[in-house]
């Protein structure tokens, strides 16, 4: 296992909805024997609101202010040494205060999932507010690609089964 990784024992999962970063994540943390945590579940435990409500109600950047303290809160949580495979929003790797949170922290894992292949794992829910235009939804998957980017990893996911991306994180260097 990679110095890094050791010090603070976080993997962060990034990438656009519907990419799997839950699904990968949970079974990831089984396969290592570490917690599991899902940024977006945290917002909505804290505030008692569904992502989508408070979107809503509040807007994005009050969306984006609670997502930080949410993410800072699991990294000082890792800090203390309890091994976590966490999951980050959709938009949370596009702003640079997560950025720096997470690549100080730990290591970053993008799962770079086919846009169509997203674009269905979604349709058929109404909590995520920003995929509700199809448009909007393949613009902000091209805007986002670059913020995915600056991962330390980068796995490209699509219609195989969680098991095989776990396989693949599992088989990066830094274990």
């Amino acid at each position: 296992m990679i110095l890094k990784l050791k010090r603070t024992p976080g993997l962060y999962l990034v990438g656009f909805m519907g990419c799997g970063k839950t699904t990968v994540g949970r079974r990831l943390a089984d396969e290592l024997g570490w917690r599991f945590a899902d940024v977006d579940n945290d917002i909505e435990a804290k505030i008692g609101m569904r992502i989508a409500d408070i979107f809503d109600r509040y807007g994005e950047e009050e969306f984006r202010r609670l997502e930080h303290e949410a993410i800072a809160e699991r990294v000082r949580q890792i800090e203390r040494g309890r091994p976590t495979v966490v999951a980050l929003g959709g938009g949370a790797f596009t702003r640079d205060e997560n950025v720096e949170l997470v690549t100080e922290h730990g290591v970053a894992i993008w799962l770079d999932c086919p846009l169509e292949v997203c674009r269905r794992r979604v349709a058929e829910t109404d909590d995520r507010p920003l995929a509700r235009d199809p448009k909007r939804f393949a613009e902000l998957y091209e805007a986002r690609r670059a913020a995915y980017g600056r991962a330390d990893y980068r796995i490209e996911t699509g219609e195989e089964p969680p098991e095989e991306v776990v396989r693949r994180i599992l088989d990066l260097p830094i274990f």
